[in-house]
């Protein structure tokens, strides 16, 4: 098992005694996949032969001081997750900044865009192409009426025509991808390239 974060470290109770340690049940917590637990699954993962009253026991220390937290909703079910202090629940701030960091531009793959997998990310693109030829038919206007070229080669001209065709790919890349989405949804998934 990994070392905890010093914050948690510092605070829970190192009782040798005890059949189950608060350091077991935190440790088992934070290295999962999960964000949180039932008082069940968490049972589930740390000892068998441990009860399900020493598995709340422990929760119920790690909840007095503050490493680990609650959430109840209705039919009883309680959820226990780990009370990080610079982020709100359920989130580790490992979680918190992958979220403020990772856009569908980032996680858009080769292979996604190839295969119009990753939906979002090229949703993401399209609004990028349509942003930059608005942008280019008003740099296009904008020299239309001031009257300037650059070394004459009718500049405003050739920004309308590049504004003019990346709309028209832009357009044409969100029906291709929306016409994939559709057989993807009527036909399942098509494997074309190899996974790796």
């Amino acid at each position: 098992m990994s070392a905890l974060p010093s914050w948690i470290d510092e605070r829970i109770d190192r009782n040798l005694d005890n059949t189950l340690s608060q350091e077991h049940v935190v440790k088992t917590m934070i290295e999962s996949d999960r964000p949180f637990f039932s008082l069940r699954q968490l049972h589930a993962r740390i000892k068998p032969e441990v009860s399900r009253a020493t598995v709340r026991n422990r929760l119920q220390e790690l909840q007095t001081i503050d490493v680990v937290a609650t959430e109840t909703y209705p039919d009883s079910i309680t959820l226990y997750y780990i009370n990080h202090p610079e982020s709100d629940w359920p989130l580790s701030p490992e979680g918190k900044r992958a979220l403020h960091t990772d856009t569908p531009l980032d996680r858009l793959s080769t292979r996604a865009f190839l295969t119009l997998s990753d939906t979002a990310g090229i949703r993401t693109l399209v609004l990028a192409g349509l942003q930059l030829s608005l942008v280019l038919f008003a740099l296009g206007g904008v020299l239309t009426i001031v009257g300037a070229d650059v070394s004459s080669t009718q500049s405003d001209i050739v920004l309308w025509d590049t504004a003019a065709e990346l709309l028209v790919i832009s357009l044409a890349l969100l029906l291709v991808e929306r016409l994939a989405r559709w057989v993807r949804d009527r036909y399942s998934p098509l494997n074309l390239l190899p996974s790796t």
